[in-house]
């Protein structure tokens, strides 16, 4: 019936709307006057006012300070409550489990490690997991009644139709089909999963180089080389979730690998793949090549490289990029993004360098050109991306003024 409370037009509904814009505004300007809201809004003094009081009274924002120092009378600002929710993020890893915890704002209040060495049972990933998520809590002084949803970033994705975990044979302990069922009942929040790779590209689209395309392509090289495709403004994950892992793609100069997903190798990882970078390095007759974790060693390789123009380096780096594009020639061709964004620490170490060497042996492969960018969220990526993730849903839910 028209004038129902909830029917779209109707001043519950308005009131609503205006609500979330000046939420998000505040987010994201920080600390607002009433008399900047009402501009940014369009809304009038008195109902920029009303809406105010009511986020108050409501407990979403918060008077903090004035506007001491400008022309003109003092003018009180308002923020949003930071403490009005909190989500929180994992990033797993064969080696480790980090969790933080972030407050409504975004602001990361809490972090914990868990070392996961060895093999692992789904009891033991279980116990990890809340070990891990408790102690992020903790350090925000924080219960985990207090976290409202929580998403977890691993390697490989979960099929939504067997709830296993597939393309990650190296996470021992997460391929149970009873997993998400134990996770579940240890966690009282709601709990998403989500491949790490297609994280790091949410961090970059909400924080990074990739706001305001909504068509790109991001290339991860650190622990495994994979990508995350946003087509229409949205994560693709395809039919079993796999969309992205390149690592697998069969490319020109790698031998061609069958049941790879048994072998958990492939072309194109086996080319471009953080664990290249040292063999190569060697195979060109480099010194002081780093021991140690391939994905910190290519990290310092190209970081190096990229810092000292030595014929060597210049070899090393050349030779890398063409591997890289190699790959990325058989993306771009399928997809036509807009954007390419390097990502992972094998690659952002190389910085404008390695972007520009990959830009142009790039545009000698394919046909379509995007625009290549290294990204902007270097520190903590997927956890990042996960938090982001998180906080998306929770804001959606605590901004919704109109129930």
């Amino acid at each position: 019936m028209a004038g129902t409370a909830g029917t779209p037009g109707t001043p519950r509904v308005l009131r609503a709307m205006n609500d979330r814009a000046a939420l998000d505004l505040l987010l994201a300007h920080g600390p607002l006057s009433r008399t900047r809201i009402g501009k940014l809004t369009g809304l009038s003094k008195p109902t920029a006012s009303q809406l105010l009081a009511r986020l108050e009274a409501a407990g979403l924002v918060l008077a903090t300070g004035t506007t001491e120092g400008r022309p003109g009378p003092n003018a009180q600002l308002y923020e949003v409550n930071p403490a009005a929710a909190y989500a929180a993020g994992l990033d797993v890893t064969p080696e480790r489990v980090l969790a933080a915890v972030a407050d409504l704002t975004g602001r990361t209040v809490g972090a914990h490690e868990v070392p996961t060495p060895g093999r692992k049972t789904t009891g033991a990933v279980v116990q990890q997991v809340t070990d891990a998520l408790d102690g992020a809590v903790k350090a925000a002084g924080l219960t985990r009644a207090d976290v409202r949803r929580l998403v977890v970033a691993t390697p490989g994705a979960f099929d939504p139709t067997t709830g296993r975990l597939r393309y990650a044979s190296h996470l021992p302990g997460w391929h149970s089909p009873a997993l998400l069922d134990d996770l579940a009942a240890a966690l009282p929040m709601p709990v998403e999963y989500e491949n790490d790779v297609n994280l790091a590209a949410v961090a970059e689209q909400r924080l990074g180089a990739a706001r305001g395309h909504e068509d790109f392509v991001l290339l991860w090289n650190e622990g495994g080389l994979g990508a995350a495709l946003v087509l229409g403004g949205r994560l693709h994950r395809g039919w079993t979730g796999g969309a992205g892992e390149v690592g697998f793609l069969p490319v020109p100069g790698a031998p061609l690998v069958r049941q790879v997903t048994k072998a958990n190798s492939g072309g194109y990882q086996e080319l471009a793949g953080s664990q290249a970078l040292p063999r190569l390095a060697r195979e060109l007759g480099m010194s002081g090549v780093p021991s140690g974790p391939y994905a910190e060693a290519a990290a310092e390789l190209v970081a190096r490289a990229a810092a000292e123009d030595t014929v060597l380096n210049r070899l090393l780096l050349q030779t890398y990029a063409t591997r890289l594009a190699t790959g990325l020639a058989s993306l771009v061709s399928v997809l036509d993004p807009e954007l390419v964004v390097l990502s992972g620490a094998s690659l952002t170490a190389g910085g404008e360098v390695l972007r520009a060497l990959v830009q142009a042996e790039l545009e000698e492969l394919a046909a379509s050109r995007p625009k290549l960018v290294m990204g902007d969220v270097t520190e903590r990526p997927v956890l990042r991306g996960a938090l982001e993730s998180a906080l998306a849903a929770v804001r959606d839910e605590v901004f919704d003024t109109s129930r």
